[in-house]
């Protein structure tokens, strides 16, 4: 089974280092709410919930943007 939930960046926290050439970061992420198709393939209304990452790869911390929302899969792996 796959379910697609719509997450929205709610915070980026970026980590230092005594590494200048390091980047850390951690992405916050919680559900869209409202009635969307997208919502509905796994919570209805309401979804509730929290995605946290703690990224170091710069690129991929550049990928996310505080407020914009973005497709979260989940897909089995085996």
């Amino acid at each position: 089974m796959h379910v697609r939930a719509k997450m929205k960046v709610m915070a980026i926290t970026p980590f230092h280092s005594s590494d200048p050439n390091s980047a850390c970061a951690e992405v916050r992420l919680m559900p869209v709410y409202g009635d969307s198709p997208e919502n509905k393939t796994w919570s209805q209304y309401t979804p509730n919930g929290e995605c946290r990452m703690t990224i170091t790869n710069p690129s991929a911390i550049d990928a996310f943007e505080v407020g914009k929302s973005y497709f979260l899969d989940f897909t089995p792996a085996d």
